[in-house]
């Protein structure tokens, strides 16, 4: 009888790690009689194969299906080939020899022919046969591994093939499916490729001139010399100074520009690289293509060499001139050693300065002040004259006065009052005419402020009225109008007495004199 229908636990824990166990009992409480191996053990020997078995063994289960796509994925059967092509028209060959690579790919039975790429062939060579499944027959059926084998012939597309080798990977997997392999043939190449290989013959007798003894003898010595370019005789043209180097390991002539500071040229150091020149042609044919092709011994009858540098004689370099003044203490040494020179006098060929162009000031034309026409002739934009600055500040607002009359054989002139007016601050003098009544001469403005020179006085070196001059009795002369000084104000007196060191001591006491009078009757009348 039965009183418990619950499953047995078969989850534990030890040390602290869950595993499981077995159920010994079933539903029930009833002990289990069972094998106590794991299922794992259990499939483990199902499918081990013991060396004596008794009855029908037991078979292992079959592998994973594994699709041909992914099996033969990225490999790939070279061959090594060549095949012949015929040239018509051609007197230096008949066929030609072209190599190219086949290649099938075991993931899904294509084939590509590949031809190498070869320098300076002219033809139009890489992918010859894209990638496809290529036909065998007639019949429809298409090249498999299996017809593909060392020393056979296969036709695509018209085109016949001569396979000679195959690489490794190619060779150990066709062997592996039971293929036998026929032994490598060579690979021809092409005649004419081959023939141009060869360097042509040369039917030249040696010379006696050992190049590879004067390079081991002359390398890195090198003449130089100073020279200079005269093209002042075109439009624009300059002297430019140049450095010719010659060196005597290859007998090779380079020309280098000296660049000054601020010259106005773009920084590119050499003119003529460093080559041979020549200096004799030959007479050249009218079509000879002079444009596209160097110049070689075969148009060249004499190229320069040391001895035809000296220093003091012109030399031409690919037309162009040049003037040889100085060399330096190598080359010097060189020449007198080599041929016997020692007269190396350097040439001076600094330029004479120009004979300086003295200025002519033209004469005053008499429009504006003096100082501001004579700005015309210094610059494009003339610029204003300038202006003692202390001098203004110092005397600002200060203004002396005198009261003049015109000298003239005109009676109606004779009536006249001016109001002379001397700015301290600018040396400019202005004269005013005070209105009167029924004179029938109208009043007003006389002279503008301007600074008025002395009769005599050239406009090279002109003088000024200056405060000194303008005494009690004195004459000023303005542009042919003659002025007789007749009174003044008692600060002209007052100014004079401040500045005793700027006038002289008679014109100080004239002007004493004249305002004596006056201070004596002012005395009178403060009494």
């Amino acid at each position: 009888f039965k009183t418990a229908f619950h499953r047995s636990q078969t989850l534990d824990f030890k040390n602290g790690f869950a595993f499981k166990k077995l159920p010994t009992v079933g539903i029930g409480g009833n002990r289990l009689h069972v094998n106590q191996l794991s299922q794992a053990e259990l499939d483990e020997l199902s499918n081990k194969r013991p060396t004596l078995t008794y009855g029908e063994p037991k078979q292992a289960p079959p592998s994973d299906f594994i699709p041909a796509h992914v099996a033969f994925d990225k490999k790939v059967l070279k061959f090594d080939g060549y095949f012949q092509e015929d040239v018509p028209m051609s007197t230096e060959e008949h066929f030609r020899i072209r190599q190219v690579g086949i290649y099938y790919y075991l993931e899904d039975d294509s084939m590509s022919v590949m031809e190498p790429i070869v320098e300076n062939s002219g033809i139009p060579q890489g992918k010859f046969i894209k990638r496809q499944r290529l036909p065998k027959n007639d019949r429809g059926d298409h090249y498999h591994w299996k017809d593909l084998n060392r020393g056979i012939n296969i036709t695509i597309y018209g085109k016949t093939f001569r396979i000679v080798d195959c690489d490794r990977f190619t060779q150990t997997f066709l062997e592996s499916q039971g293929i036998e392999l026929n032994s490598p043939e060579r690979m021809i190449f092409d005649p004419y490729i081959e023939l141009r290989k060869m360097p042509p013959r040369m039917y030249v007798t040696p010379s006696d001139f050992d190049q590879l003894k004067q390079f081991l003898a002359f390398d890195k010595k090198v003449l130089r010399f100073y020279a200079i370019w005269d093209d002042t005789w075109n439009m624009f043209g300059e002297r430019r100074r140049f450095i010719i180097h010659y060196y005597l390991a290859d007998d090779t002539v380079e020309v280098r520009e000296v660049h000054e500071r601020n010259d106005g040229r773009d920084p590119f150091p050499v003119l003529i690289r460093r080559q041979r020149l020549p200096k004799i042609f030959l007479e050249k044919k009218d079509n000879f293509p002079t444009c596209v092709l160097e110049i070689s011994d075969q148009e060249v009858l004499e190229w320069f060499t040391a001895k035809d540098f000296a220093v003091g004689k012109p030399t031409t370099l690919l037309g162009r001139t040049f003037f040889i003044y100085d060399c330096d203490e190598f080359t010097r040494q060189f020449y007198q050693d080599k041929f016997g020179i020692t007269d190396f006098q350097a040439v001076d060929v600094k330029k004479p300065l120009p004979e300086e162009i003295k200025q002519i000031i033209p004469p005053y034309n008499g429009y504006g002040f003096l100082e501001d026409s004579l700005q015309n002739c210094f610059s494009l934009i003339p610029q204003p004259p300038r202006k003692n600055i202390i001098k203004m500040l110092e005397n600002d607002h200060k203004i002396l006065r005198y009261a003049v009359r015109m000298e003239s054989s005109n009676p109606d002139d004779s009536k006249r009052h001016f109001v002379l007016s001397y700015c301290l601050a600018t040396d400019m003098i202005s004269i005013y005419e005070p209105p009167m009544r029924n004179s029938g001469i109208i009043g007003g403005k006389y002279l503008g402020k301007t600074r008025i020179s002395k009769p005599g006085s050239c406009t090279d070196n002109p003088v000024y009225y200056e405060p000194a001059d303008l005494t009690i009795g004195a004459m000023i002369e303005v542009f042919g109008h003659r002025f007789i000084i007749v009174d003044a104000d008692n600060y002209v007196l007052n100014y004079m007495e401040s500045n005793l060191e700027s006038f002289p001591a008679s014109v100080v006491q004239s002007m004493r004199h004249h305002f004596a009078p006056r201070m004596a009757a002012i005395e009178e009348l403060k009494r």
